[in-house]
């Protein structure tokens, strides 16, 4: 009796065990339980699957009786931008006149005054009651196509509300542009040297008007408005007016 009781107990003992062990073998290993998954997986793959964003490109088409011209808008002269885009979409240019013309210079435009103006008249006076900060940035300036802010003699060198030109310019020699370095007090770049001396513009202007844009297509447009003839106010004895839209694309 003494030997039984033992191996009784024994094997009392064992049988649960044996149950545990298959119980646990069926459902497998612990450590093999699946991870909670991360609390941003959704945003991840929201990241993975949509594409990247495409840059923005903001063109303003400019309507004369000439033809088209197009802008393209700098990103670096955020106010500049701003400020023509909501005038242009607003109808603020539409019927208003190129009113000075320089061949050899630019051709300007924006003064409200010049809607429906009298054969003659002078113009160039009518201007926004506010003006905006001079925004100079270096690969900006005055070449040939450039679009820049008209402003009157403030210290600041603030921009005009409303008003703008087109450059045309000629091509410079080494030599005017040294002079031009000294008596503003400004240094040229040898590859702004070489578009001025290959392509042309009005390099005295660098840094005291803001460019805000260039002409993308159209530049013979502008070109065409120059060779028109004009009275002592540089105003052209034909009137050549202007319709804008604003034109938005994708840069791929």
């Amino acid at each position: 009796m003494h030997k039984i009781i033992p191996i009784a107990v024994l094997l009392i003992l064992l049988v649960p065990i044996c149950l545990y062990a298959q119980i646990k073998q069926k459902k497998g290993p612990a450590n093999k339980v699946a991870a909670p998954l991360p609390t941003n997986t959704a945003n991840d793959l929201t990241e993975i699957t949509t594409p990247v964003n495409k840059i923005m490109a903001t063109r303003i088409k400019i309507s004369t009786s000439l033809g088209d011209i197009v802008v393209l808008l700098s990103d670096k002269t955020p106010k500049h931008r701003d400020n023509f885009v909501k005038l242009v979409n607003a109808h603020f240019y539409d019927s208003l006149l190129f009113h000075r013309v320089i061949n050899g210079f630019m051709i300007q435009g924006g003064d409200p005054n010049s809607k429906h103006a009298t054969s003659g008249s002078f113009l160039g006076t009518g201007d926004a009651a506010y003006t905006i900060p001079a925004e100079f940035d270096s690969s900006l300036f005055h070449k040939r196509g450039a679009l820049a802010a008209a402003r009157n003699d403030n210290p600041t060198k603030a921009s005009s509300g409303y008003q703008f030109y087109i450059v045309q310019g000629k091509k410079r020699s080494d030599s005017e542009l040294d002079l031009i370095e000294i008596q503003n007090g400004i240094h040229f770049s040898t590859a702004r040297r070489m578009t001025y001396k290959m392509n042309g513009g009005t390099p005295k202007l660098d840094k005291n008007y803001t460019v805000f844009g260039e002409v993308e297509t159209g530049m013979d447009v502008v070109d065409a408005i120059l060779m028109e003839q004009t009275d002592s106010n540089n105003r052209p004895l034909r009137d050549i007016s202007m319709k804008m839209e604003v034109m938005k694309e994708e840069i791929k």
